[in-house]
């Protein structure tokens, strides 16, 4: 039988649920006192300084508004992206209320951070954001990829050693150097300034006790033995957040609206042969009423063996709009550069 050729396969595709997310949304309004927005993102993606862009492809033609209700679920990301994301979410509105149903980790907290106020679901929880880097001269994996280094790692090995040394043991640095770059730990340090700063800079958009800013920020940089462990309502509301929980009805809509968001960010791979595939996934959606942009994956990955890794080629990968015009729906595509 004689082998398919490419451009007669037929592209696995995932469903763009605009309609439904849209009916869903009208159902969330109206049980608000303001505007409503989704930023959802991927388990297999995260917030990046491009995002910004997309919102305010969004933003960019309303006026200013008293309160925005801005539902948030991500599993992290690029601090600074949150940080620019609330600058200009500040612009067009003088009150924003965090609706975390689910996971808001790492940059998604700091985004939260910037909320007058968070509204917390049954299943939600933030996360420490103390700041791990992937870095040019960071350790490979067993798959040749980097792996990321965080600043409470290296903070845990040198105390393990101050703990545990014997009196003829010579300085940690040189076994540490022999796996980790010197200029990785200059740049994991930076890092966690960055972090500290970031966060301080996000909470003082809305509140005026600055001492208080930095003592929440230092608590979330530090006081966390993990990068990922779940900071719930209750704890929440110890760290001083001003936090509420999120109303039933509230909260189900957004889970309903959560499970048409993973509906479309199912995985939509094509196999051409066991070292080719086109990859159709959506990564992330940002949605308000009668407009959603969507990120698409449209590429095809190649593996190459010499190098033990996947590599992207003929990549048409871009934010798709769709919009409800008076003939039904319109999707184009938006490229950010």
């Amino acid at each position: 039988m004689a082998k398919k050729k490419k451009e007669d396969i037929q592209l696995q595709s995932p469903p763009v649920l605009f309609k439904e997310t849209q009916s869903i949304i009208s159902d969330i309004r109206a049980k608000v006192e303001g505007d409503f927005m989704s930023y959802w993102v991927s388990g297999n993606s995260r917030i990046i300084m491009d995002d910004v862009v997309a919102f305010y492809e969004i933003l960019k033609n309303k006026e200013r508004h008293k309160r925005l209700y801005l539902f948030i679920k991500s599993g992290g990301g690029n601090g600074k992206a949150s940080l620019r994301i609330i600058n200009l979410l500040r612009e067009y509105y003088e009150e924003i209320i965090a609706l975390v149903p689910l996971d808001c980790a790492s940059a998604a907290t700091m985004l939260a951070l910037g909320a007058d106020c968070i509204e917390m679901g049954s299943l939600a929880y933030l996360s420490a954001v103390d700041t791990s880097i992937t870095h040019e001269l960071s350790p490979i994996d067993k798959d040749n990829d980097l792996v990321s280094v965080s600043q409470v790692e290296l903070s845990r090995v040198l105390k393990l050693w101050e703990d545990k040394k014997q009196d003829n043991d010579g300085n940690p640095y040189n076994s540490l150097y022999a796996h980790i770059h010197p200029l990785v730990f200059g740049a994991v340090d930076r890092a966690s300034s960055l972090s500290m700063k970031l966060t301080t800079e996000i909470l003082s958009y809305h509140m005026d006790d600055l001492e208080q800013a930095s003592a929440i920020s230092q608590h979330l940089n530090s006081a966390y033995p993990a990068h990922g462990y779940p900071i719930t309502f209750r704890e929440t509301q110890k760290i001083g957040l001003k936090v509420v929980k999120m109303s039933q009805d509230v909260n189900e809509l957004l889970l309903s609206l959560n499970n048409l968001y993973s509906e479309m960010a199912q995985l939509a791979l094509t196999d051409y042969d066991e070292l080719n595939y086109h990859d159709n996934e959506i990564l992330k959606i940002i949605e308000t009423n009668l407009v959603q942009l969507f990120y698409q994956k449209d590429k095809d990955m190649h593996y190459r063996a010499d190098e033990r890794r996947w590599v992207p080629m003929n990549d048409l990968s871009s934010w798709r709009k769709m919009t409800e015009t008076t003939e039904g729906y319109d999707e184009s595509k938006f490229y950010i550069n």
